[in-house]
């Protein structure tokens, strides 16, 4: 994907930099992903033509893969479970209600706006679109401002609809390229869905409960030194990502299910020190993939770009997420200011990226377009989630609190 040790200088500059100045940007709107998005597209071949990055769709998907497979373990490893349990009825509401509901309207409104697209076509686009972005929630999962209980039940949400949403993919584009029937495709679906969230959260589980068992046993032996013990979390997460892909399964249930794990077991004062290496890998990856979208994918997205395919995304960020979000949420007593905060920070970006990577590698006969119109609705999110994190997060504190 790099092709040349100036890219290579070039990128270490950048993290460099953005280092220096990380924690002054997170007071304001500007979050790392607009920030290295638009310095991949002014340095990329579209702008200077400093940035010779070959981006092909299968080293892109692979990087962003193991970068959110990073995110949702770190994320989940940090979860705080007993508010968890406390206000788990959120996220399981959101993810059996609100998903469901969001893919059947986001079909919708794709056979609406997009006639041309077959209705196997508008289902494969909606799902695309569907999950959110753990990377680009950061902003708000992380900011104590936010009540840790709506900050718990969003992390575990975007921790787990791009995972289940996975069968559901592949299955869509089984269906398109066999041209099976309505009901081999419910088959496929049900043996999918099975086959992928079983295996993940078995071998996630597992893998997860195995290492931090052999990591106690050698941290009583005094086998582990202080600089090796931060790696473990990130082989971890590889490991589980890899074996679950692998084996038929969903390397991101493994690799949330595995964090919660090993999340769980781990003393909460040796969390920050046992994570920190895996969590500045993960920022750097994704940053690094931020780049690579914006110095080519962005580029040539362009010329497929229409008003119907940026009202498609519109709309996706909006009333295809929001309304299921309030009919999800209805009877909780949440609040309506709850409601509309967590219907609107829906972001969408490294998960419906590596799905559109996935449906442009596929003979669909739209799959060009469906790709443009994730590529489109991932910069909408990212410019119209990210600038409005930090008034909207600071707004909803002080409604919060009074």
């Amino acid at each position: 994907m790099i092709t040349s040790y100036l890219d290579w200088a070039i990128l270490a500059v950048l993290v460099f930099a953005y280092g220096l100045v990380a924690g002054r940007l997170k007071q304001t709107p500007l979050s790392g992903a607009v920030v290295f998005l638009l310095t991949g597209l002014i340095l990329g071949p579209a702008g200077l033509g400093w940035l010779g990055i070959n981006v092909t769709s299968e080293n892109l998907r692979t990087i962003a893969e193991l970068t959110l497979a990073l995110i949702l373990f770190t994320d989940a490893a940090t979860a705080n479970l007993p508010v968890l349990r406390d206000s788990r009825r959120l996220p399981i509401r959101l993810l059996a209600l609100g998903l469901p509901l969001t893919i059947l309207l986001g079909m919708g409104v794709a056979q609406l706006l997009l006639p041309a697209l077959s209705p196997v076509e508008a289902a494969i686009l909606s799902v695309v679109l569907a999950p959110t972005d753990a990377a680009l929630g950061q902003p708000v999962v992380t900011n104590p401002a936010v009540p840790v209980a709506v900050r718990e039940d969003l992390s575990a949400e975007s921790g787990l609809n791009d995972g289940i949403c996975v069968p559901l993919l592949l299955s869509l584009l089984a269906m398109a390229q066999k041209g099976s029937g309505a009901g081999d495709g419910v088959l496929l679906l049900g043996w999918l869905f099975l086959e992928q969230v079983g295996l993940g959260l078995v071998l996630g589980c597992g893998l997860a409960f195995l290492a931090a068992r052999c990591r106690d046993l050698c941290l009583r032996r005094r086998w582990i030194t202080s600089d090796w013990q931060p790696v473990l979390a990130i082989a971890l997460p590889v490991c589980c990502f890899a074996l679950a892909q692998q084996l038929g399964g969903s390397g991101f249930i493994a690799c949330f299910c595995g964090g919660l794990t090993f999340g769980g077991l781990t003393p909460q004062e040796r969390k920050q020190e046992e994570l920190v290496a895996a969590e500045a890998t993960a920022d750097v990856l994704s940053l690094l993939t931020w780049v690579a979208f914006g110095s080519a994918v962005v580029a040539l997205s362009f010329p497929q770009l229409s008003a119907t395919t940026l009202l498609d995304g519109l709309f996706s960020l909006t009333l295809v997420w929001m309304v299921p979000v309030a009919l999800a949420t209805f009877g909780l007593r949440i609040g309506l200011w709850t409601t509309l905060f967590v219907g609107w920070f829906g972001p969408r970006g490294l998960a419906s990226i590596v799905f559109g990577l996935l449906v442009l590698d596929s003979p669909l006969v739209h799959g060009s377009t469906i790709a443009s119109i994730a590529a489109s609705t991932v910069l909408l999110s990212i410019a119209a989630h990210g600038l409005s994190a930090l008034g909207l997060v600071t707004r909803y504190g002080r409604v919060s609190r009074s």
